[in-house]
């Protein structure tokens, strides 16, 4: 379900290229793999077991962004040819497929409606869920995005009617007019607890309304869930850059494909999301590590789209329980083995099934999966590209899933048990829709067996809490009693805010002493939940672990590096953040729980917990425990900036931390008053930690020093337009002569790392982690482009254009003009690259307008002067940086 934000990657090398590795990627040894060209329309490679078909092509449904599958095996496929960074409506709709013989290509399709940039689907009985872009029909300009619902009762492949509106508004209007779609809201799956998970890029929205006329505002991206009515809107999890789906197991653990954006490569993460969690992206997830839930890997650069989490048991045991991560960047579905630990997991990834630009993935209840490609469509979309492939395992049969409609509650609750993730949601959601004096002892008997699978007891019981709401607490407060059951049944408990009345806090606070660390998790998320202050102190009580340690100064921290030990700790931070615990965390200071109670007081602008953390300070005869007391007044001296919708940290955010867009508050005079007068009578070792304090938080008190000094200006490197005026055997001959001679002509890639310099690549690009980050990084090239790739993009570099690396145009006061693409921005300043290798750091304060360029800095014809044997050279180096 989600899918393209192009503008999150590129096939094109200088400016205009994909910056994304697989190093140590492998097929697992006992698998072979069979590569395809002549059944489908692109090479493409996958495990033997399998059977691919090329099930529909760019005839019927081009550019194909998401997919979604009914239980039933109808394929719901959003066609969007506006693409990622296109701008004019009109062009986007739902196509429905339908295969009627079962020999994996499509035998019907209709337009099921028409939508505008469709980013997720779920089909769920009669209704299909879509959120896509909204434009108006006044300006025809981008006006937001809804999550919407359409019905088709009679099940003709049309949409009934217009559609309805559940979530209005959830992506900024500004940056979707701006941008187009790449970094906005994008797929959404439905977890067997009823709620639908939104995976929401970093554009963040501001002002989102559900069907309660409830408003919602989150500034950058995170996992945002909703019930299928468009009520209960919330944010589940925080601090993501730019995810495009969400996998979701049967006990409701998710996992995400982000990536990164720090100058060196776009690169990859794949993490456990957990309720409540913060992820840090921008702000902490390089500087302040310590305090977020870090990724479970950096696996190098790449495009996370589409995910599934396999859970079907007519596929192969090695192929089943695993998410499946789809990478538009790498044009890999991807296997991720993930192992327990603790509250979190470990994963392995193993290559999967290649295809060209993979979008999207999903699952019918017979087992048949079914994937999209953009197929190399561009960031506006194509009608010539894209299509849709039907997998299956060799020796699978097919198994005709039948009208629940037609089934009785009995039929329908055997269903429920059965060893399909998609059988399992499409029979509780047609049990919801049944009268509850008949299903509620039914789905109750399925949770309470303990003689059942786990996976079959937590679908009855999520069924079960979903028709008997607060009447069922009682109920569910039994199933925690169970060792084996207790998790489950404590975030069921706590899982619905409006019925939590009479839910006890006992059951939880048990939790928190619990012998597994993923019940004292889900304890602690649930107390955060209940919104009981006086739980607080018990809260208190959770160990933060020997790994909450800050970065060394000037360092990096591991933000993609598993650390299970922090997770009770940092949910037990937002559980207490959640329930205002000021008081309590004030208190704690100075006793043995004193290191969590700070670490919660750094979430806290509230004017009791500075006048709170002062008197401890005065009180205190510990001169370490003084300093944490000062680091976190120095932390609160300044907040984050409210979210207006009216600005983004773009696609290179300055990523120091520990805000984006600090401002001062109501409390901020009498904390810099009150850090004065302690610097004031310190020696120079004292004087040396406020600098560092100083520059750490960008506290901006110029009396402590410490600040960072940005350099201004670079000198000169290389005349590009010198070299391109130049005329040699590649400047004389057509684009296509030269692609055919470069598939002929090695190269030598020695002489062509001398050419990489020669050639004016070094002036924007750097090959090595360990130099200046400039324009798009080439360590990693090789990875994911082949010689012609590559080739092509050096001599069309206007093709397209590598995020973060278009052209723009600033105008400055003083009548200054800069043009470059920008490397790093801030709220307060911006530093541009022009094209021949110059920074620029320009105050955003002084900047009087700014304007996104539709062409390449790279200007066309770099190699013109080359001859084809030292063209090839320079491709074939560029081909082996595969860092």
């Amino acid at each position: 379900m989600s899918k393209i934000t192009l503008g999150l990657v590129s096939a094109f090398l200088i400016l205009v290229w994909n910056m994304w590795t697989d190093e140590g990627s492998q097929i697992p040894k006992t698998s072979k793999t069979l590569s395809r060209i002549d059944s489908l329309p692109n090479k493409t490679s996958w495990p033997e077991e399998l059977n691919i078909t090329h099930f529909t092509g760019s005839d019927i449904n081009p550019s194909p962004a998401c997919i979604a599958v009914a239980a039933t095996g109808e394929v719901y496929v959003g066609v969007d040819m506006i693409g990622s960074l296109g701008k004019d409506p009109g062009k986007g709709s739902i196509v429905r497929l339908t295969d009627e013989n079962n020999d994996g290509k499509v035998d019907k399709h209709t337009t099921y409606a028409m939508v505008d940039n469709p980013r997720g689907i779920i089909s769920s009985g009669d209704q299909l869920f879509v959120l896509h872009t909204t434009f108006s029909k006044e300006t025809g300009k981008a006006s937001g995005m809804d999550l919407v619902v359409f019905e088709d009762k009679n099940h003709d492949g049309v949409a009934d009617g217009p559609s309805k509106p559940l979530i209005q508004n959830i992506s900024s209007p500004k940056f979707l007019q701006s941008r187009g779609t790449d970094h906005a809201t994008n797929g959404i799956r439905m977890g067997i607890d009823g709620w639908i998970y939104i995976a929401a890029g970093d554009f963040g929205f501001h002002d989102a309304v559900d069907r309660s006329g409830k408003k919602l505002t989150m500034l950058g991206g995170g996992i945002v869930r909703v019930r299928p009515d468009g009520t209960e809107m919330e944010v589940y999890t925080h601090g993501m850059r730019n995810i495009y789906d969400v996998a979701i197991d049967p006990y409701m653990n998710i996992f995400t494909r982000d990536n990164t954006n720090d100058g060196g490569g776009w690169n990859i993460r794949f993490s456990n999301q957990i309720q409540s969690g913060e992820y840090g992206y921008p702000v902490l997830f390089k500087h302040f590590t310590n305090e977020i839930i870090p990724a479970l890997v950096d696996v190098g650069g790449g495009s996370g789209t589409g995910a599934l989490y396999m859970d079907d048991a007519t596929w192969p045991e090695k192929y089943n329980h695993v998410p499946m991560m789809a990478d538009w960047g790498r044009s890999q579905l991807y296997l991720h083995r993930v192992t327990p630990d603790g509250a979190t997991f470990t994963q392995k990834e193993e290559e999967f099934i290649k295809l060209a630009q993979i979008t999207d993935i999903d699952i019918d209840a017979s087992g048949r999966v079914y994937l999209s490609a953009w197929d190399g469509a561009g960031y506006s979309g194509n009608p010539d590209k894209g299509f849709v492939v039907r997998v299956v395992p060799k020796n699978w049969e097919y198994k005709a899933f039948g009208d629940l409609k037609k089934a009785s509650v009995k039929e329908l609750i055997t269903i429920l048990k059965s060893q399909s993730a998609a059988a399992r949601l499409a029979a509780q959601q047609e049990l919801l829709i049944r009268p509850a004096k008949k299903t509620i002892k039914a789905s109750w008997a399925v949770a309470s067996d303990k003689t059942l699978p786990l996976y079959a007891r937590v679908a009855g019981m999520y069924t079960y809490a979903q028709i008997a709401k607060e009447n069922g607490v009682s109920n569910l407060v039994k199933l925690t009693a169970e060792n084996d059951f207790r998790e489950y049944a404590l975030r069921a408990l706590a899982d619905r805010k409006g019925y939590l009345k009479t839910v006890p806090s006992e059951p939880f606070l048990t939790g928190l002493t619990d012998p597994s660390p993923r019940v004292q998790v889900a304890a602690t998320i649930g107390l955060g939940r209940l919104g009981r202050p006086e739980v607080a102190s018990e809260l208190l009580k959770v160990k933060v672990p020997a790994s909450f340690v800050e970065p060394a100064k000037g360092t990096e921290g591991p933000h993609a590096t598993p650390n299970s030990a922090i997770v009770p700790a940092h949910v037990a931070v937002r559980a207490l953040v959640a329930l205002n615990a000021v008081d309590a965390c004030v208190a704690a200071i100075g006793s043995e729980n004193s290191a969590i109670a700070l670490w919660a007081l750094r979430y806290m602008h509230d004017p009791k917990a500075v006048s709170g953390l002062m008197n401890a300070y005065k009180t205190s005869p510990d001169e370490t425990l003084k300093k944490q007391i000062i680091t976190t007044l120095a932390r609160i001296y300044k907040k984050e900036a409210d979210y207006d919708g009216s600005w983004w940290w773009s696609t290179r955010p300055d990523t120091h931390g520990p805000y984006y867009k600090a401002v001062t508050w109501e409390s901020s005079p009498e904390i810099r008053e009150f850090l004065m007068e302690q610097f004031n009578k310190s020696d120079e070792a004292g004087k040396e930690f406020y600098a560092d304090l100083n520059g750490r938080n960008r506290l901006e008190i110029t009396e402590f020093g410490g600040e960072e000094v940005v350099a201004v200006k670079e000198e000169v490197k290389v005349d590009l337009n010198k070299i391109r005026n130049k005329k040699g055997q590649v400047g004389e001959s057509s684009i296509e002569d030269v692609m055919l001679a470069m598939a002929k002509i090695n190269g030598d890639p020695a002489l062509g790392k001398i050419l990489f310099t020669k050639q004016g690549c070094v002036a924007c690009h750097s090959i090595a982690k360990g130099e200046t980050m400039k324009g798009p990084f080439m360590g990693q090239i090789g990875s994911i482009m082949n010689r012609e790739q590559i080739a092509e993009s050096i001599l069309k570099p206007n093709a397209s254009i590598s995020q973060g690396f278009a052209s723009v145009m600033i105008t400055a006061k003083g009548d200054k003009s800069y043009m470059g693409f920008v490397s790093e921005e801030s709220a307060e300043k911006l530093v541009i690259r022009d094209i021949t290798g110059q920074v620029y750091t320009i105050k955003v304060a002084d900047i009087t307008s700014r304007k996104e360029l539709e062409t390449s800095m790279m200007p066309p014809g770099l190699a013109n002067e080359l001859s084809y044997e030292e063209f090839a050279s320079l491709i074939t180096f560029l081909s082996q940086q595969k860092k």
